[in-house]
């Protein structure tokens, strides 16, 4: 496929290392480019690049994707059989209530309410998925419920979100000082939304860090649509930080992602890039091997200028 030019400049470490950046709100984002990561797979592959890159006073943020992939956190949709529930979620509540008329009266983007009124007869099962593991609050959001990823895992598979991405990001933190002695801001983040309603920060996403209330599913999906839209939501952290800090530093990771050529940033998005690059699916599936055979990039180091 046509490569968007991404403009980038480059520098060097002080070890003589040289590296491309791109400059965002002020900011130098260095992409961390790697193979897909595989279910179970340890990212301390990865934490050694960073080592050889990364400055004090760094901000590196990590897709949650990637980390849930790597700790396992996969379900097979498959092995589920939907119910009338999940029947009614799928089609009545969200590809026609919400596809057609909540939607565009609540002004949802165009992208979701495209996506919704197509929806496959396999999201019966993802909604049965959601029923069994999160339940009616998250079930009835709909699309991107709980946090569930279904664009970067293969087959029928879907990823959670990352267990305790806390103490994920403090793991990751400890390894990179022990290593380089340099004292970085680790930042695990999800692209869903995070809102602002006068002084209060709200998700519907199960887990973010202190400061925005989580857990709200569908209620803080629907009050969310009249609020403001503030950005990406930050899961877990490596420090104490602003929830202000977290989602600046979210945003303009997740600003730099939103321009590579290879951002999946839906299954149907998915599926698009992987036709463009003239990779076979397994029917109409993605594997593991066509996941593996573009360049991907799960996390960003992000320096002030």
């Amino acid at each position: 496929m046509n490569k968007k030019e991404l403009n980038y400049k480059t520098d060097k470490t002080q070890e003589g290392k040289e590296y491309k950046y791109k400059e965002i709100k002020e900011h130098k984002v260095i992409p961390i480019e790697t193979h897909y990561i595989k279910p179970n797979e340890s990212i301390d592959f990865m934490i050694d690049n960073i080592c050889t890159l990364c400055n004090d006073q760094d901000y590196l943020v990590i897709a949650e994707t990637p980390i849930s992939i790597s700790q396992g956190r996969l379900v097979d949709e498959a092995k589920y059989t939907p119910s009338l529930k999940a029947s009614f979620l799928a089609t009545y509540w969200s590809k026609y209530l919400w596809g057609y008329i909540l939607g565009p009266a609540l002004g949802i983007k165009k992208r979701t309410i495209k996506n919704l009124r197509k929806l496959p007869e396999e999201t019966k099962r993802h909604k049965e998925v959601i029923l069994d593991l999160y339940g009616w609050k998250h079930a009835l959001k709909p699309a991107s419920e709980a946090g569930v990823d279904l664009s970067n895992a293969p087959g029928t598979y879907v990823s959670l979100l990352p267990e305790n991405p806390e103490k994920v990001a403090k793991e990751i933190h400890n390894k990179i000082k022990s290593k380089t002695d340099k004292d970085i801001t680790v930042l695990i983040i999800d692209t869903d939304a995070t809102y602002k309603r006068k002084d209060k920060y709200f998700t519907g996403l199960p887990i973010a860090i202190p400061g925005i209330e989580a857990n709200k599913g569908v209620f803080g999906y629907t009050l969310g649509q009249l609020s403001e839209n503030v950005g990406s939501t930050p899961l877990g952290c490596s420090r104490e930080i602003s929830v202000e800090e977290g989602i600046k530093i979210a945003n303009i990771a997740e600003d730099y992602q939103r321009e590579l050529p290879t951002a999946m940033a839906t299954i149907h998005s998915a599926k698009d890039i992987l036709k463009s690059e003239n990779i076979e699916e397994e029917g109409n599936e993605i594997s593991i091997d066509s996941l593996d055979s573009i360049t991907h990039t799960p996390a960003v180091l992000i320096r002030k200028l």
